[in-house]
């Protein structure tokens, strides 16, 4: 028995010996280095992503954080686009849209989402608007994807004094879009309240009033999509900023809380995310401040990673890797 068991203790040093000398020839072969695909974007400080299917792509829509290493504020003058066919490798196109494109604003090119209908691409944006005090939401229109848009409205669509709920002047942020399964559009959107309204097939009016959800803990960046029959409502939690769900039955409620979906996000206090389904897997896409040594809350980085649902619809806690999406 004493033999038997020395034996088997050689064996498992030999074994663990050639686990770990193929695990240093693996490495050797790629340099000594892991996988790194997030941030997906490396070259560009990109934050508050919104996601896009359309035919056999999704299109990344994000901010440019320019802000100097200096500089401890946002600094975002543009919105940029990227598109993938397999999540792994993402092609940036000309920029699409600036603060400058719309004649009423003064700056900020803050949270963004695009949708399309009829062939035609809205994409609704966070400004500060030129005149009427606060944060403002407006919409610009294009034929493709990537651009170029432009105005669609010539005003705002959202104004600060269109929600008095509260008294702070940026609440009326982070725009997230749906339309529904029976046409109806819905738009999304709040900072501390979650308002949403129903959007006219135009895309560009309200189709009656204001209404307002209540959240646990609501701070921001609601991000509202469907997957088999279940509705769901991500948004930003708390403060610096996890990001929490809800799920209903209805676009309209009644919504109930299920938790925490993905922690803190690294060194950023702010967390947005978009989630998407694309050739059959599901996907949550972030922004963290991972690009070292400057990288940080002002000057955040775009990642992805795999999003997975429970039997019941509920989804699985986010695991955010450095690996990010490899195949």
């Amino acid at each position: 028995m004493k033999n038997a068991i020395i034996t088997l203790s050689l064996l498992a040093i030999v074994s663990s010996w050639k686990t770990m000398a193929q695990d240093n020839i693996s490495a050797s072969s790629n340099g000594g280095k892991i996988t790194s695909n997030n941030p997906i974007i490396k070259d560009k400080y990109t934050g508050d992503p919104a996601a896009l299917v359309y035919k056999d792509k999704v299109y990344l829509y994000a901010g440019h954080d320019e802000a100097p290493n200096d500089f401890n504020f946002y600094k975002m003058n543009e919105w940029l686009v990227y598109s993938s066919s397999d999540m792994v490798n993402w092609q940036e196109h000309p920029v699409p849209l600036k603060v400058t494109d719309f004649t009423w604003a003064k700056s900020d090119a803050w949270a963004a989402q695009v949708i399309e209908r009829n062939g035609k691409f809205y994409w609704y944006v966070t400004v500060e608007h030129g005149t009427t005090k606060g944060k403002s939401i407006g919409v610009a229109v294009s034929d493709s994807p990537t651009g170029p848009f432009k105005d669609a409205l010539g005003k705002a669509l959202i104004t600060n004094d269109m929600t008095t709920q509260t008294n702070i002047d940026w609440d009326d942020i982070d725009p997230s879009v749906i339309i529904d399964d029976d046409g109806q559009a819905y738009l999304f959107w709040g900072n501390t309240v979650c308002h949403y309204a129903k959007l006219k097939a135009n895309m560009t009016e309200l189709d009656g009033p204001i209404q307002t959800i209540t959240l646990p803990n609501f701070t921001e960046a609601p991000w509202i999509h469907k997957h088999n029959n279940w509705y769901y409502l991500s948004y930003a939690y708390q403060f610096p900023e996890k990001i929490a769900y809800a799920m209903s039955k209805s676009i309209n409620g009644p919504w109930e809380y299920k938790g925490i979906l993905n922690e803190l996000a690294g060194n950023s206090n702010t967390n947005h995310q978009a989630i998407i389904d694309f050739k059959g897997k599901s996907y949550f896409i972030y922004h963290n401040g991972s690009i070292q040594p400057n990288g940080g809350s002002f000057r955040r980085s775009v990642c992805v990673d795999r999003l997975y649902y429970n039997k019941d619809g509920s989804m699985k806690r986010v695991i955010m890797t450095t690996e990010g999406i490899t195949k």
